[in-house]
């Protein structure tokens, strides 16, 4: 089943869901930010997605400016940083089967549809 990792408030993740809808799939919606996100569950997408992970990271993001920016951390410390603030993480992530992508534009989806 196809999965999006959903931010409700952000523009970008309700039009991967729009096209999701669209596409008549079975999809599960995941409100990372209600949820959280474990460390094996993080693990995963960044293994499906095969990116490292400051390259899922949201830079920009208040919380990592204050935080985080210019400090010499571990892929372990950065995947701790979006276990504890998910809002790091970019969105919205799908995932088919053993792959995904970070649907931004929506249309990037069709890469693993």
């Amino acid at each position: 089943m196809i999965q999006i990792y959903h931010n409700p408030r952000c523009s970008k993740s309700r039009e991967a869901l729009d096209l999701l809808r669209n596409k008549n799939v079975d999809f599960e919606e995941i409100h990372y930010l209600k949820v959280g996100l474990s460390l094996e569950e993080l693990k995963n997408i960044l293994q499906k997605l095969d990116m490292k992970p400051m390259h899922l990271v949201r830079s920009k993001e208040k919380i990592w400016q204050e935080e985080f920016a210019g400090k010499n951390l571990s892929e372990d410390e950065i995947i701790n940083a979006m276990i504890l603030y998910p809002q790091l993480m970019e969105r919205p992530v799908v995932i088919h089967n053993q792959k995904a992508v970070i649907a931004r534009p929506a249309e990037k989806m069709d890469e693993i549809l």
